[in-house]
């Protein structure tokens, strides 16, 4: 699954990558000026409407002695998409552990186990709510299928030079999030206090 959607995004073959692209974009400029109960009932009506006059059509031909009859999606009406147990397992120890993932992590952030690490995700917040006053979700949604399929590809281009400034650019916020840390009280003398631990028990072993 994962390699598919990969092969999307680097547009390797162009003519697939390129249907998705469109029929996303189309999809989100429609929800751009129409409601989504009237996006969803209109695309549903021109597949039903493809569908059934694919189905009569075979059956035109039947009636003139010109084919079979048989419906043309036979092939996906054959397809079983009934699971196994253990793939049913796999999947709900899939979704508990994700689950569990994002509970920990909003933990962390939002009971404040790391002084830092909140900081920043107030202040992405606090960025956020200046985005969303320009920007609506559904045009927040356009820009990132644009990105989507534009970053991967830009990045294979020219992944040498977008790594060296990748670089210069973490480096610098390690700098500043150290000296953060230095200036938090206590959070100097925890870590500190940490590193004196885990030396200890290294000598210990």
């Amino acid at each position: 699954m994962g390699s598919k959607v990969a092969d999307l995004l680097y547009w390797k073959d162009t003519r697939t990558s390129g249907v998705v692209f469109t029929g996303l974009m189309v999809s989100l400029l429609c929800l751009l000026h129409f409601s989504i109960v009237s996006v969803v009932a209109h695309v549903a009506l021109l597949l039903l409407c493809g569908t059934i006059s694919l189905r009569v059509y075979r059956k035109v031909l039947q009636a003139i002695h010109r084919g079979d009859g048989t419906n043309p999606f036979q092939a996906y009406l054959d397809v079983d998409l009934t699971l196994t147990q253990e793939q049913k397992e796999h999947l709900s120890q899939q979704i508990a552990s994700r689950v569990v993932s994002a509970a920990t992590q909003l933990r962390h952030f939002f009971l404040v186990e790391d002084l830092v690490d909140s900081f920043k995700l107030a202040l992405l917040f606090y960025i956020l709510t200046f985005v969303g006053a320009v920007f609506n979700g559904l045009t927040l949604l356009i820009l990132g299928v644009i990105c989507l399929f534009t970053i991967p590809l830009l990045y294979r281009q020219h992944q040498a030079q977008i790594d060296q400034y990748v670089g210069l650019v973490t480096n610098q916020l390690s700098h500043i999030k150290a000296k953060i840390r230095a200036k938090i009280p206590g959070t100097g003398a925890l870590a500190s206090a940490a590193a004196a631990v885990s030396g200890s028990k290294a000598k210990a072993e």
